[in-house]
């Protein structure tokens, strides 16, 4: 009975010792900006060039787009000449069929944005690029666009606005 207990108990203390010295670290904001360096930030609104347009799409997108800077960095945004420039167009959002059923008709479909950006870092223009970010979601065939687009639409600006401010200021 003795053994049982000392067991518990050396066991219990290892998995304390263990919890205790091991420690992980993680800064989910990821922004690493030099603040010496770096204090302001040009965020032009973006078009909807894609040849399906969904009228709120375009606002939604820049609202986001400039409230994940806002609420994540302490750049402060301006109109014309920031220390980073973020520009681009909504090129694509699209609809597919992603899987049939049995019956033959289209069972699952994929909604799809594609962002164009081009981002432009006055202190160090060796950070630039152009490239584009793109996100999906799935529907249920059975519902009609109308209903989800909203909510659907959301989550992939969300998705979208994360990736922009990854490669623009998290340098992940």
């Amino acid at each position: 009975m003795d053994w049982n207990k000392s067991v518990k108990y050396l066991l219990g203390l290892v998995v304390c010792l263990c919890v205790a010295s091991c420690t992980v670290s993680y800064k989910f904001n990821g922004a690493s900006i030099n603040y010496d360096k770096v204090k302001t930030i040009t965020i032009e609104n973006f078009t909807n060039r894609a040849s399906y347009v969904w009228g709120p799409m375009a606002t939604m997108f820049n609202t986001d787009l400039q409230d994940i800077y806002v609420q994540q960095t302490r750049l402060k945004q301006v109109k014309r000449g920031g220390d980073l420039h973020v520009a681009g167009e909504i090129t694509a959002y699209d609809q597919y069929n992603k899987s049939v059923s049995a019956e033959g008709y289209s069972s699952v479909v994929e909604l799809k944005m594609v962002v164009n950006v081009r981002f432009t870092n006055n202190t160090n223009h060796s950070e630039d690029f152009e490239k584009t970010f793109s996100a999906t979601c799935e529907y249920d065939a059975t519902q009609q666009l109308s209903t989800v687009q909203e909510e659907l639409v959301s989550q992939m600006i969300d998705e979208i606005t994360e990736q922009i401010f990854n490669a623009t200021v998290a340098n992940w």
